[in-house]
């Protein structure tokens, strides 16, 4: 399983809708990039201020639905104005 984290920075002038990001903008992800789950993570404290968790089954998985994130990035603007970190891991049994 491959997880992709889109971590949100937090900062003095960050903005974040986090409805928007949940209700519309997740819409769009799990539409038209296709993971085979998503989560969503709101900061507590710390320097993100959401997290973002994208599931794939491969790499090649994941490939295929960032090829199609174009909807999903010109999207951004309606729900932050910050630049996002991006992890991509691969998940490890316990």
């Amino acid at each position: 399983m491959i997880k992709v984290s889109v971590m949100y920075p937090s900062g003095d002038d960050a903005t974040f809708d986090m409805d928007y990001y949940k209700t519309k903008h997740m819409e769009i992800v799990d539409r038209t990039i296709k993971p085979a789950r998503w989560d969503v993570e709101s900061g507590i404290k710390g320097p993100y201020i959401a997290v973002g968790n994208l599931y794939f089954e491969s790499i090649e998985a994941m490939q295929a639905g960032l090829a199609n994130q174009g909807e999903a990035l010109a999207d951004i603007p309606n729900f932050t104005n910050v630049k996002s970190a991006v992890q991509v891991s691969q998940m490890l049994d316990s």
